[in-house]
């Protein structure tokens, strides 16, 4: 069935492209302009889900014959989610708050095949752990690294990402954004398959 079924990414992260196609999968990337958003009386895991089915939903509407794959990655420290930095203070202010602490990272991913009445959804949870941090190792990595379109303000794939974080335990391409491992089964479940 899959071989004449479309399959799109709805994001515009290159990390996700780059994960989707080191995998060996063939896809197209098409995005709708959705906010994501942070609803108060959700949890971190029921927030990414949203946002995910929000995305993917909105492709696969315009899209019916293609398999949509769409995602939303949010870090998460005691609880409380921790957005994309506005500013360089920011996202200053977010790096010092995980120094030497472990945080978690959720993803939310929604598959949906309109046309065929197919939709699957998950989330994963990955526990991060970063060595203690000083001011100017701090300084120095967001000189490196551009951070202000990452959650948490660092990206695990980044230079200097080895540098400041101890430990992943879990998933490490669901820090990166997209949990393959996860993922690939269920697109070889609807046939598609990398190569």
């Amino acid at each position: 069935m899959a071989a004449h079924v479309p399959l799109i990414l709805a994001s515009s992260s290159p990390r996700r492209r780059e994960l989707l196609a080191e995998s060996g999968y063939c896809f197209e990337v098409m995005t709708a302009p959705i906010e994501e958003t942070l609803p108060a009386h959700l949890t971190v895991r029921e927030t990414v889900l949203l946002n995910a089915r929000r995305k993917g939903s909105a492709v696969a509407v315009l899209h019916p014959a293609a398999c949509v794959v769409a995602a939303d990655t949010l870090v998460a420290l005691e609880g409380r989610p921790l957005g994309k930095p506005a500013t360089l203070d920011a996202a200053g202010q977010m790096l010092a708050a995980l120094s030497g602490r472990t945080h978690q990272v959720y993803s939310g991913v929604w598959i949906e095949h309109r046309d065929a009445g197919r939709l699957a959804a998950f989330t994963e949870v990955s526990q991060v752990r970063f060595r203690a941090l000083g001011p100017v190792e701090m300084e120095d990595y967001l000189r490196r690294v551009h951070v202000l379109d990452k959650a948490g303000a660092y990206a695990a794939q980044e230079e200097g990402a080895a540098g400041i974080i101890e430990a992943i335990d879990g998933s490490r391409t669901n820090v990166i954004g997209l949990p393959m491992e996860r993922l690939a089964p269920i697109l070889n479940r609807m046939g598609f398959r990398p190569g």
